[in-house]
């Protein structure tokens, strides 16, 4: 027996659906966004398998490389015969590093090849410009850690040890099929953790890392150099960019104000293991099957998922990884094109003007703070559907076949570097608005407050967010109500902090901005300590994507009260469906540690208590489960 709508409306809406739904075992989850992505990585393996089988030929030189480059990761055959060769070079580069002066000396040859060292440094934008000007700049964060987050570090928590210890084993197993004896191996594997460990308390959390005011820190370059002193920064920047910058952000300056206590002559040994523990688990899924499954172990542990994913999906993920926007640029064209690109585009805009005249009839806002906000709103750059071009980058991927001597790990390693020039090469010039994240098969849509744009690939563009066969009411509570979604990132509390142009540069009045902050943390509270999958919601972690569905279903809401035949049953029921997930345990618990959405069926029944719409549509009353009284309900767009 489901629930009724009155009292747990998610429930009732895909109760039936929750009884019967099967998680597949190598899923971690099903329903909703993952339906999606089955359907589209189902039709893609289809017609790629047609390609390498030529009964089609690829229509691109890039495809055609893509489809040498999936033959390979299928080819398991070969794989297993390749055995830990291809792996052993990378790895021997690492075994002869003596002390710091040997890394020191290879530091551009170790960054190229993906060796982790005790420092993070890219090109990404500035998010500081002028006016339209932005450039691209120098930024340094922390290192990755090897539990997915630095509370599972904490003493209190439980699920660190577990899954240390089943990386601990994993390791283990993978270093001695590497040749390590048993002894050599667990020596290594405890120095990486130790080393890793001794990271952890200088490393922000997932909470810490959404704030993204905080991660804004510029230092003098020459300053933030000097206070590393196991690595040469300077020479590292200066070989990778041919110059030395003036400047350099920094995300997380505890962490390299701390960095010498690390990283030192005393630690050298942890942090080679450490070094050579990364490399191998970065790259054992593109070895035989042996290593794959042993190399999963950790992740399946992670997520809940029972089995590795089979060899062949498996190969095709791992080739449209790294040809992303080479699958992308054929599944928009071939499953979505330039018609539908063009009604999607117009729905957006419909989207942008409804959210305009809510701005305009904004009962809070100061008219100065308006005005600024409907110049941002009129600024946001759109993309949808796949990009115009595909980047040149992917232009440059030459697959070096089995016949010509490569190897899956080689090509790999290649790519990875190509990628790594690519990004470099943009340092000091201008960002490029219309350059795409995300590839068009995939299942999602973002903001991005630096480029003030919203992107929504083909692929999301499906039943039930979107379909010519739902009623427009079922479209605004899917798709629309995502399309709103994303427009209010402009201005959730992350995103206010933008101008039009992605400056972060503050163009609120005080008075608006101190309400807006009281609101924010209305919206922290209203989730805060929600019991979900036996552990309770972080308010603070999730305010951003709250304060987003929030002013996307006040948005959506009101275009479906606009349109000829509005029906808000349909519209509230499809907001509920586009959110059905059945996920394991695990993957419950890890989400709420570092994810910045809320859980999906808070999503689905929190949001709808903050509209008086819903209880008159579904007549909630108070008593009911689904009641939530007046002056506890939050609304800020």
């Amino acid at each position: 027996m489901t629930s009724s709508v009155k009292e747990d409306f998610y429930d009732a809406v895909n109760g039936e659906w929750l009884k019967t739904a099967k998680i597949p075992d190598d899923h971690s989850s099903t329903g909703g966004f993952m339906d999606l992505v089955d359907g589209v990585d189902k039709q893609l393996m289809k017609d790629f398998a047609a390609m390498r089988n030529h009964e089609v030929e690829p229509d691109t030189p890039e495809l055609a490389e893509f489809i040498k480059f999936y033959e390979m990761a299928a080819d398991f055959q070969q794989r297993d015969a390749d055995g830990v060769a291809p792996l052993l070079p990378y790895l021997a580069q690492i075994e002869k590093l003596q002390n710091w002066d040997d890394v020191n000396a290879n530091l551009k040859e170790l960054f190229y090849n993906g060796v982790d060292l005790p420092v993070d440094i890219g090109i990404e934008p500035d998010l500081k410009g002028d006016g339209a000007d932005k450039r691209n700049v120098l930024w340094a964060g922390g290192v990755s850690l090897i539990l997915p987050d630095k509370t599972y570090y904490d003493a209190d928590n439980p699920n660190g040890p577990q899954l240390m210890k089943i990386f601990t084993e994993m390791m283990n197993q993978l270093l001695v099929k590497i040749g390590k004896s048993p002894e050599e191996a667990h020596e290594i594997v405890e120095q990486a953790k130790r080393f890793d460990a001794s990271l952890a308390p200088y490393r922000k959390n997932s909470e810490e890392l959404s704030d993204v005011a905080k991660l804004y820190n510029p230092m003098e370059f020459t300053q933030f150099a000097d206070q590393v002193q196991s690595i040469d920064v300077k020479k590292l920047v200066q070989e990778l960019l041919g110059t030395q910058p003036e400047q350099i952000i920094v995300t997380e300056p505890r962490f390299y104000e701390n960095l010498n206590q690390v990283a030192n002559d005393e630690t050298f040994a942890d942090f080679k293991s450490w070094a050579y523990v990364n490399m191998v688990r970065s790259l054992t899924g593109y070895l035989s099957e042996e290593f794959r499954q042993i190399g999963g172990m950790y992740g399946r542990a992670l997520s809940g998922q029972k089995v590795s994913m089979p060899q062949e999906k498996s190969a095709f993920y791992l080739a449209r990884r790294t040809f992303s926007q080479v699958v992308g640029e054929y599944y928009g064209h071939r499953y979505f094109g330039e018609a539908a690109k063009k009604d999607v585009h117009e729905m957006v805009v419909a989207m942008i003007n409804v959210y305009e005249k809510r701005l305009a009839n904004n009962d809070w806002l100061g008219e100065a703070t308006k005005q600024k906000a409907i110049t941002k709103l009129r600024s946001l750059k759109i993309l949808v559907g796949y990009p115009d071009e595909l980047k040149p980058v992917y232009k440059k991927l030459k697959t070096k076949t089995t016949a010509q001597g490569g190897s899956l790990v080689e090509n790999v390693q290649n790519f990875s570097r190509i990628f790594l020039e690519d990004q470099l090469a943009k340092y000091g010039k201008k960002v490029d608005r219309s350059e795409w994240h995300m590839s068009a098969d995939t299942v999602n849509a973002y903001y991005s407050p630096e480029g003030n744009l919203i992107c929504f690939p083909a692929a999301i563009l499906q039943a039930p967010f979107y379909s010519l066969k739902q009623t427009a009411s079922q479209n605004y509570g899917g798709i629309g109500a995502v399309m709103a979604h994303e427009i209010s990132h402009a201005f959730d509390p992350n995103g206010a902090l933008f101008d039009e142009y992605g400056n972060m540069d503050n163009w609120w009045t005080q008075a608006d901005l101190d309400h807006f902050h009281e609101l924010s943390e209305a919206m922290v509270q209203e989730f805060d300590g929600l019991p979900f999958a036996g552990g309770k919601v972080n308010g603070k972690l999730v305010v951003t994507e709250n304060v987003a569905d929030d002013g996307g279903l006040s948005a959506a809401l009101e275009a479906t009260k606009a349109t000829d035949d509005p029906n808000l049953k349909e519209f509230f029921t499809n907001w509920a469906r586009i959110w059905r997930t059945k996920a394991t345990p695990e993957r419950e618990q890890l989400l709420l540690a570092i994810d910045v959405h809320a859980p999906s069926k808070l999503r689905a029944n929190v949001q709808v208590q903050n509209f008086q719409e819903f209880y008159d549509t579904f007549d909630v009353e108070p008593g009911d489960g689904m009641y939530m009284a007046p002056e506890k309900r939050v609304q800020i767009w």
